[in-house]
């Protein structure tokens, strides 16, 4: 579908008029922005930080990687992320297949400024294809189990986004780019304060036409280009009260026009989305015996969805879901934590969390459902009054939710052995709810719910060794991880029952095994050159079966060198994406192997200033050697002329993008 190229203008004029009357102001250096200090902190906030040094492993995203990556949404930032593989089906703000340490796409959760975004609806879907690059200040991942604070979906780990940060002084971004897919992107935020007062306003505009999502379509489907269109605007408040307590308000929105093509009979067919992100929260940091947070959050995301199919053969088109047809969902809640020191050697973390949705989907049809969960943690935790070259955190956290309660553990820990070489790990137990379409599905087309699901358990571990080497002028860091999971419990498709005979859902008897090994270096060359590259190696199997789990690469690397000197006025980055063994079995043919395939990005930049740093122009090619590949597996269906044909989801062809952006 091809979308007009209107309201640019508009945007651009919101964007650029922040600008107005501050061309004159003293200009920051761009690329200095990452090491700029967060002010006000919050225990929720450094939360993920916290957790890393008690022996949680964390990769974090700057939003330099994001700019000199000429990045335009989350998932194509997180693809550089050691031990993750992250797959957008389409292209930017598509569904994702994800593994991380060899999980599933539904045991990652999804948060944006601690906000929880996964669709309880379908666990499977990402929350990928409405979150724009722009916003990004870092992402921040966790891996390994880390349900014990983030609740249900965190077994396998976190995707944390958070949004611009609140600074003392006024500074900010303009930025716009074209593609040669006929996409264009315009954004900019602002920052400051004014006393007491803090402030972030961020917007951004999205627009492609698209590209052929699929290998093969059939002559039926005339609707063969997937564009999308998406703005989002959003504003972070902060009031000071006094040092140590502070009010933070949040609020997020965004609308977009999402492509849902398939690969025959398609005329029109689209996700009409409205989403908002909100949130207040209270913190208090005072002193080292007591701090806590008070926050509520509410997320709202509906789709207005159509559906028109060719039929065959060729006559009138047919409306199967009209204009508006709704799915959605809200999720609401708020949570509390405290931290206590009261004495020497130990401090106390100690929480609640409630959560509240309710949903409804008249396409793949889900009757209204809404659920409850309440949720009790407490994490005892070592202090640097014992030793700074060790901490050890144990914890436990009690979830209660309709029928079905939990109470799963987690104890993690770190050791410096000296200021070049560490050990840490994280093991645990985590869980995961059935989400509403596998309990309440009530379409006669598909499987159907089943209201008597228990939740997913895992037993997780995960042990790292890592240190840094010295080199001149620059040093290299290391690491190497070993990760397992044992699912019980696991929620899956059943087809043998004949009261069901599209099949529904059960808790599988066998368990599924997984286990790998990564290694990764990160090395800084004479201030200008840095490397990167990391393996990883995954075995992910039901129990007694000899092959790996569909859509789980058993093999993946991703290797990067840039050049960026800081006493000369431009920089250039190669990165390259490996991906082994993935296997998919699409309905009536055999098992198929869609991996074993390599992309090349690439990227330069400059700035036209010089030292100055204000403007900088920036050059990016993605897949630049134009691979054809698969990004979801293959899939079939009935053809135009008979039988069945094979198709896979095509990833992005080679595609030139140009930026320009203005630093204030």
């Amino acid at each position: 579908m091809t979308y007009p190229i209107v309201s640019r203008l508009t945007v651009a004029a919101i964007l650029f008029a922040s600008t107005t009357g501050l061309a004159r102001a003293e200009a920051s250096d761009a690329d200095e922005a990452d090491g700029i200090v967060v002010t006000g902190t919050s225990l929720e906030e450094t939360l993920p930080q916290e957790l890393s040094r008690y022996g949680s492993d964390i990769e974090t995203v700057t939003d330099k990687q994001v700019r000199n990556g000429g990045f335009v949404d989350v998932a194509r930032a997180l693809q550089t992320v050691p031990g993750l593989y992250i797959m957008p089906g389409s292209g930017p703000f598509s569904y994702v297949d994800l593994s991380l340490q060899g999980s599933r796409t539904q045991d990652v959760l999804w948060t944006a400024d601690g906000i929880r975004l996964n669709n309880r609806l379908y666990g499977s879907t990402s929350p990928n294809d409405t979150l724009p690059a722009s916003m990004i200040e870092r992402i921040e991942v966790l891996k390994g189990g880390e349900s014990l604070f983030y609740g249900t979906q965190a077994a396998a780990g976190v995707i944390n986004v958070v949004t611009r940060s609140f600074t003392d002084d006024f500074n900010g971004q303009v930025n716009g780019s074209v593609d040669s897919r006929f996409g264009t992107n315009l954004d900019g935020y602002a920052r400051g304060s004014v006393g007491e007062h803090k402030f972030v306003v961020y917007a951004s505009r999205n627009e492609a036409e698209g590209y052929q999502p699929y290998s093969v379509m059939q002559p039926s489907a005339t609707d063969r280009k997937r564009g999308y269109r998406l703005w989002s605007a959003g504003g972070k408040y902060q009031f000071d009260f006094t040092p140590d307590l502070r009010l933070n308000l949040q609020y997020q929105h965004t609308e977009a026009k999402l492509d849902n093509l398939s690969a025959t009979r398609v005329n029109t067919s689209r996700n009409d989305r409205n989403e908002e992100i909100a949130s207040a929260r209270l913190d208090y940091t005072g002193n080292d015996t007591i701090q806590f947070f008070l926050k509520g959050y509410f997320h709202d995301w509906k789709t207005a969805y159509v559906q028109i199919l060719n039929p065959i053969p060729a006559g009138p088109p047919i409306t199967v879901y009209p204009a508006g047809t709704f799915w959605g969902y809200q999720d609401y809640g708020g949570s509390a934590v405290v931290k206590l020191h009261p004495h020497r050697g130990l401090e106390y973390l100690v929480g609640y969390d409630f959560q509240n949705f309710n949903g409804r989907d008249d396409v793949l049809l889900i009757g209204k459902t809404s659920e409850q969960v309440h949720a009790g943690i407490l994490q005892v935790r070592t202090t640097d009054e014992i030793t700074d070259r060790g901490r050890i955190a144990a914890g436990l956290r009690y979830n209660k939710t309709g029928g079905a309660k939990k109470t799963i553990w987690n104890v993690s820990g770190r050791f410096d052995i000296s200021d070049s070489l560490y050990v840490e790990g994280i093991g645990g137990t985590s869980f995961v709810l059935p989400d509403a379409s596998s309990l309440y599905g009530i379409d006669p087309c598909c499987e159907i719910g089943n209201p008597n699901l228990k939740p997913e358990q895992s037993l997780n571990i995960n042990l790292t060794a890592g240190g840094a080497l010295p080199l001149s002028g620059g040093a290299l860091n290391w690491k190497a991880t070993y990760f397992q999971r044992r699912i019980t419990d696991l929620i899956d498709y059943d087809y043998d029952n004949p009261d069901f005979p599209n099949g529904t859902y059960i808790n599988v008897d066998d368990k599924v095994k997984v286990r790998g090994a990564e290694f990764q270096i990160d090395a800084t060359l004479a201030q200008a050159w840095h490397v990167n590259a990391s393996y990883t190696y995954t075995r992910a199997r039901n129990e007694g079966a000899t092959t790996q789990r569909d859509r789980t690469p058993k093999q993946y690397a991703k290797g990067s060198i840039a050049y960026a000197p800081e006493d000369l006025p431009f920089g250039a980055n190669v990165a390259v994406n490996w991906v082994g063994d993935a296997y998919s079995s699409p309905s009536g043919f055999p098992r198929q192997n869609y991996g074993n395939y390599a992309t090349i990005d690439v990227g330069a930049h400059f700035y036209i200033d010089g030292a100055a740093r204000r403007h900088r122009f920036g050059v990016n090619v993605e897949n630049a050697t134009g691979k054809e590949y698969a990004t979801r597996g293959f899939g079939s269906a009935p053809a135009d002329t008979g039988g069945r044909f094979l198709y896979f989801l095509r990833g992005v062809p080679r595609t030139l993008r140009v930026s320009y952006g203005l630093s204030f």
